[in-house]
This record gives structure tokens, C-alpha cells and sequence, in this order.
């Protein structure tokens, strides 16, 4: 009997094992699944606006110099690149090309802002180029009564007891507008400006040199200021600037003002008053910058050629705020336009 218990036992303890061996169950695991990944999406990269000078190659390294730092640094500020070159065809019209700064001779300003309708150009002193579309012209002064104030103003500050003069052509209507404006700038500096030594004449004195007289003639009026009145600074309006009178001008130790230096620079030369076209390329720029076309911009005058010896660095200074007072219209030259 208790043999058959033990044996009743241990086939229990088997018929438990099997059951819990049967209904042990596995738990699946799910199969892997292929999940898309979302691409990154391809933007194009914006360009960067393009500034370009156009400079001749043979312009003088200093004049060149000047123009380049100008327009690289207002490109510069507003974020721009910046390329120099001495030509420019439709083909270089490149992506991102904004503004186009052209000096003489034309470079097809024309033909190529009609190819490039979206950039601005800018004619510096380029003739036959008009102003319109997406063309803005940058002129010279054609002031004529502004400088000849300005002149008339230094000529009485830098000469012995108030000897000036004036070599212009005669019956030129825009001369004698200058002679006026050249007497008020010697008025505005010195009022009465009376001769410390008398004198049976007064100053400015004028020279009017003839349509008709020869270019070799033009010394002999420069003599009628410097021998007969003994004049020590001449302004020389620019109609009579010819070569032979500024060449003789230099022999004389006569000091002399003009609009454009000559080549060679004569001895005596005081300084030139000239448009100044790296301040109007200045001027111009937010214009450009803003897409806005067709403008004509007119260059400022500006002190340059400056000699210090016969115009020390303070009385340049007074004549520079002189000059500044003219353009913003605190003075007035006098002359009606």
C-alpha cells in the first residue's frame, strides 16, 4: 500500500509538469516595418548683390585709387561685394548685379541697361549718355557765379593789399555773371577792400580778352592785370584757360585760381575749384541702392590741387566753410540765375 502511494505521487508530479510545459506560451514579437524618412528640402542660396566700378585703364593711379575706395565702401555698408573693371559686356551681367558706377569712355551704358533692366547704372561724366529708365547721370557743375565767388573770396585773402583780377572772355554772358559773383566773393571777404597805398584804380581788376584774338595773343592780356595793375592773383575763367596763357602765367610768379589744373601745374597755381564727383557719387547712392532710376545728379563743387604755401591749411579751412555755405544756401553769390 504504501509503495503504491509513492508511486501514485510521483505520476501526479509528472501529469503537473506536462501541463505546465504545454501551456507555457510565447509572447510573438511584432516584425520589423520599413519607415520612411522625410528628405530635407533643397533651398537655393541667395546671392549676394554685386557692385561693379568702371575705371579706364590708363586713369592716373591716384585718381583711380580714389573712385575704388569710394564705391568699396559704400558697397561695403550696404552689404555688397565689390569688383573693379575696365570693361564691362553684356556678359558679365552676372546673377545678383546691382549697381553699375561708369566712367569714361561709355562702355555701351545703353545697350547694357536695356540688357540688364533690374540693375542701376551710373554715367560719371560720360557724354551722350542721358538720364532715364534705369540710367542716372552724374553732370559736371555748370555753376559759373559759385566758383567765381569762391575765387574771388580766396583771391582777396591770400593777395597784398587786395590785388585781384579776372582774365575772361568778352561778351560772354555767363562771364560776366562770374565777374560779378567774383567781385561780391572779394566784397564778402574784405567789404570796401581799399588799397592800403593809393592807387588810381580799384580792385577786382578784369582783362576780357576778344572771340577774335589768337591763343598766342592771350599773354598780352594776362600782362594788362599783372604789369599795368599790378595784380597778384588772377582768376582765369575757364573759356579762356588755354594752354598759352596758363603756361605763361606759371613764368610770371602771378598766383592763379582755375577750374581744372593744367598739365604741367603752373607755378603759382593756388588750387582748383572742381566738381566734386566722389560727394555726388555719395549722393547718388541710396537712390541707386533703392532701385530708384533715371536720375540726373549734380556734382558739388570741391577744393582740390590745394597748394599750402600759397594757402596755409586755416585760411583753407575758412574758405572750405565758405564754399559749404554756398551749396547749402546760407550765402548768396549775388548774381541772379
Amino acid at each position: 500500500m504504501r509503495v503504491k502511494l509513492i508511486t501514485f505521487i510521483v505520476l501526479l508530479s509528472f501529469i503537473f509538469s506536462a501541463c505546465s510545459l504545454g501551456g507555457s506560451k510565447t509572447t510573438p514579437t511584432a516584425a520589423p516595418t520599413d519607415t520612411a524618412i522625410p528628405l530635407p528640402t533643397l533651398t537655393a542660396t541667395p546671392v549676394v548683390p554685386l557692385a561693379i566700378l568702371v575705371v579706364p585703364a590708363n586713369m592716373d593711379k591716384a585718381t583711380s585709387d580714389e573712385y575704388q575706395k569710394v564705391v568699396y565702401d559704400l558697397a561695403q555698408q550696404s552689404g555688397m561685394r565689390f569688383q573693379v573693371r575696365n570693361s564691362l559686356t553684356p556678359a558679365d551681367l552676372e546673377p545678383g548685379l546691382q549697381i553699375v558706377v561708369a566712367l569714361p569712355p561709355d562702355p555701351g551704358i545703353a545697350s547694357l541697361a536695356a540688357a540688364a533692366p533690374e540693375v542701376q547704372f551710373l554715367a560719371v561724366n560720360i557724354p551722350g549718355v542721358s538720364a532715364g529708365g534705369n540710367i542716372s547721370v552724374l553732370a559736371r557743375n555748370s555753376q559759373v557765379d559759385i566758383p567765381a565767388f569762391i575765387a574771388g573770396y580766396t583771391a582777396a585773402m591770400i593777395s597784398d593789399d587786395y590785388h585781384t583780377g579776372m582774365i575772361a572772355p568778352k561778351d560772354n554772358v555767363d562771364a560776366q555773371k562770374a565777374m560779378v559773383a567774383f567781385t561780391n566773393g572779394m566784397a564778402f571777404f574784405c567789404g570796401l577792400c581799399q588799397p592800403f597805398y593809393y592807387l588810381p584804380y580799384t580792385y577786382p581788376q578784369f582783362s576780357l580778352i576778344p572771340s577774335d584774338a589768337k591763343p598766342n595773343e592771350y599773354p598780352y592780356y594776362a600782362d594788362y592785370l599783372i604789369v599795368q595793375h599790378k595784380v597778384y592773383t588772377i582768376y582765369v575763367y575757364p573759356d579762356s584757360a588755354t594752354k598759352e596763357l596758363m603756361d605763361y602765367l606759371g613764368t610770371t610768379g602771378t598766383q592763379v585760381i582755375g577750374v581744372s589744373l593744367p598739365d604741367p601745374r603752373p607755378s603759382g597755381w593756388v588750387m582748383t575749384l572742381r566738381p566734386d564727383e566722389i560727394k555726388a557719387i555719395q549722393t547718388a547712392w541710396p537712390s541707386l541702392l533703392a532701385g530708384q532710376g533715371g536720375q540726373n545728379v549734380q556734382s558739388p563743387l570741391g577744393l582740390s590741387d590745394v597748394d599750402p604755401t600759397l594757402l596755409s591749411p586755416g585760411k583753407e579751412r575758412l574758405v572750405q566753410q565758405t564754399l559749404d555755405d554756398l551749396l547749402a544756401g546760407r550765402i548768396a553769390t549775388g548774381v541772379n540765375p
